[in-house]
Parts: structure tokens; sequence; C-alpha cells
């Protein structure tokens, strides 16, 4: 059974890997080597990095989607506060005021 285009390309983002991705894997992959290496059945290693990697993974998806909660719709240029209904609170009250 085939793939059409239009049906590998969702999948095809889906399934890709980023460069920090990589990166995590080559990390963990070094760990789990330097485990074997210091005499750790390399079951043990295994479990022991997989856990690692995985924990890696979910700290970093919560603290991406808390800095997006945190963020909003963004982080004004020029004072650095969050921006609400698509207005600075500081500065559109700065312009407002000199009016």
């Amino acid at each position: 059974m085939a793939l059409t285009f239009y049906q590998y390309k969702p999948i095809q983002n889906y399934l890709a890997f980023k460069r920090k991705d990589f990166l995590l894997i080559i990390g963990i992959l070094f760990f789990l080597i330097g485990l074997m290496g210091v005499g750790l059945p390399p079951i043990y290693a295994i479990i022991i990095s997989l856990a690692i990697y995985f924990g890696i993974r979910i700290f970093v998806g919560r603290r991406k989607k808390m800095i997006e909660e945190s963020v909003g719709e963004g982080i004004c240029v020029k004072c650095g506060s969050k921006i609400e209904n698509q207005k600075c609170p500081i500065c559109d009250r700065k312009k407002f005021k000199n009016v």
C-alpha cells in the first residue's frame, strides 16, 4: 500500500527531527556507553538512558508549554511587557496620556 504525496507530507513533518533532538540522542548514547564502560550491565544502562531521555523530553515539553502560556500573544519590543488584546498595556497607556 503506497502513500500519495499529500498523505506523505504531513507524516514527514510530524516525524521530522530537529537538531536539538539529534544532539539529545547523541548525548544519551554517549551516556549509555559511559555507563556500560563503568561496569553497569547493558540492560540497566539502557533503562537508565531511556528514563533520562524521556524525562528530559517531558521536562522540556512542559517548560515550553509554560512559557507559551506566560507569553500569550507576545512581548512588547520597547518595554518587554506582555501584550494583551494586541496592545501593550504600558506603552499604549503612555501614548494616550500624552494626547
